[in-house]
């Protein structure tokens, strides 16, 4: 098989944004990713390492196992939404996901970096220390920015589930949408859209001359920062 016609591989690393809380795992953003690649002839498989309430530390943590295991071409980095509702410390969770998009890097990987935005229960100084994080790492890294993964939806309370920090179904292309607009650039088409897919026939039976991955989704448990019912992020 010549080196262009490889199946690559993207990573995602993230919290229950990523992990489809609520929904059915194929309704979420990465899920969608995953159609949405193979109709239009990009040649990657998609593993979700999300995980509802992980934090940057346990990210960073989990990373270099991730890394070694599936050796990706992309890692996609949605982490920090539980380390802000949980008022742990900021200058930690800048470390530690500067030292995954380092991890990433020298693993080979491009790395697409998706930020966060806290609700302003938070209070200004905080929410916007806590914002500013990912555009700097984004410029000191040179990697590529998600402004706000719920850009457009969390605004709108009709778009999310009933705990008001999770997207409803209905919404995930949308969410999906914010994050393609900064990934294709970063993707390398490799065959034709799936609307006309290249066959092979052998003895009369038409084969598609690719296919796409379906590997397991990890989903672990919600942990809730505090009682307020507030928040457009995890």
């Amino acid at each position: 098989m010549p080196a262009w016609a490889r199946p690559s591989l993207i990573l995602v690393m993230g919290d229950s944004l990523s992990a489809a809380y609520g929904i059915e795992t194929s309704q979420g953003w990465v899920g969608l990713l995953r159609k949405r690649l193979a109709q239009r002839g990009y040649d990657y498989s998609v593993i979700n390492a999300s995980i509802s309430g992980e934090t940057s530390a346990g990210g960073l943590t989990r990373l270099p196992l991730e890394l070694a295991q599936y050796r990706p071409a992309l890692v996609i980095l949605e982490l920090g939404a539980n380390d802000g509702l949980r008022g742990l410390s900021l200058g930690a969770m800048q470390q530690n996901l500067e030292k995954m998009i380092t991890l990433s890097q020298h693993a080979g990987a491009k790395v697409l970096l998706i930020g966060i935005l806290l609700p302003p229960n938070y209070g200004p100084r905080y929410t916007q220390e806590f914002a500013a994080i990912y555009p700097r790492l984004a410029k000191k890294q040179h990697v590529p920015l998600v402004p706000f993964l719920l850009a457009g939806i969390a605004e709108h309370r009709e778009l999310m589930q009933a705990d008001g920090m999770h997207p409803l179904a209905s919404a995930e292309p949308r969410v999906l949408d914010n994050v393609w607009q900064y990934l294709q650039s970063l993707l390398i088409k490799s065959r034709p859209p799936e609307s006309s897919p290249a066959k092979f026939n052998v003895r009369g039976m038409l084969i598609p001359a690719y296919s796409v991955f379906s590997p397991d989704e990890r989903r672990g448990p919600w942990y809730p920062p505090s009682p307020v019912s507030v928040a457009p992020a995890v």
